[in-house]
């Protein structure tokens, strides 16, 4: 009979507790609920800071928003890995219709133009290969995108080269630009070519993204509401 093989040090490092001897079970879950607490009040009190700090700028782009929509706009959303499938996430909130909470002024929301520049992969994939990574996202704003357009981007550091590539684009064409970052901002934060840039600040890429994810559904929400006082009817397309 074989001996197993030692465990490799640097995976039982990253997963210590898979070799670890024998647990106290009661231990360990104390200590993931103590954990998950911890979590869930980082979290509230980070959508805290961002809202005590950006709530109203949050509101003026939202209105930004609607008069771009109002006039026609789309917007096109991208990212890279978790900040690809947050993309997705915005292009379907935007899209599809829903609604709004009750005695808010709401009902059936506004179904908008909205893609996400993630989701074709052939695109992106020959983009990659052909010319490069960092261009997946700026060549197709060249290709769709219009002055009045809206580009929506996210990271979580705010340094990824497509994301700024894609920002310079969308500058050039007259589009309205929306950025989401963490940490310090990054090279979004230096751009220039951001109109409604923000900051997380937080360094956990978890937070971060949860954090994002709070910001875009209340951008959502009060362009909404912001169409709404446009004179939208519910339900309506508004291109």
């Amino acid at each position: 009979m074989s001996v197993p093989d030692a465990p490799d040090a640097s995976v039982e490092s990253l997963y210590p507790f898979l070799y670890a001897g024998p647990t106290d079970l009661e231990a360990v879950l104390a200590a993931v609920r103590r954990s998950t607490a911890e979590k869930a009040e980082e979290i509230v009190a980070l959508r805290r800071e961002v809202l005590d700090r950006d709530g109203a700028r949050i509101a003026a782009c939202a209105r930004v928003l609607a008069d771009a929509f109002a006039a026609g706009a789309r917007l096109f959303a991208f990212g890279n890995g978790g900040s690809a499938t947050d993309a997705q996430d915005v292009a379907a909130l935007f899209l599809s219709p829903g609604f709004l909470p009750d005695g808010s002024g709401g009902g059936a929301t506004v179904p908008l133009p909205a893609f996400a520049l993630t989701g074709d992969v052939a695109v992106v994939t020959a983009l990659a290969n052909d010319v490069g990574f960092e261009v997946v996202f700026a060549r197709q704003l060249a290709a769709s995108g219009r002055a009045g357009d809206i580009a929506l981007g996210l990271s979580t550091s705010g340094n990824s080269r497509n994301l700024v590539a894609a920002f310079e684009e969308a500058d050039r064409r007259g589009m309205t630009t929306v950025g989401l970052a963490g940490y310090d901002g990054g090279q979004m934060a230096e751009l220039g070519t951001v109109d409604h840039l923000f900051v997380v600040p937080s360094s956990s890429v978890h937070r971060i993204q949860e954090a994002q994810t709070t910001v875009y559904h209340v951008l959502w929400e009060l362009t909404q509401h912001a169409l709404v006082r446009h004179g939208a009817p519910a339900g309506s397309d508004s291109s």
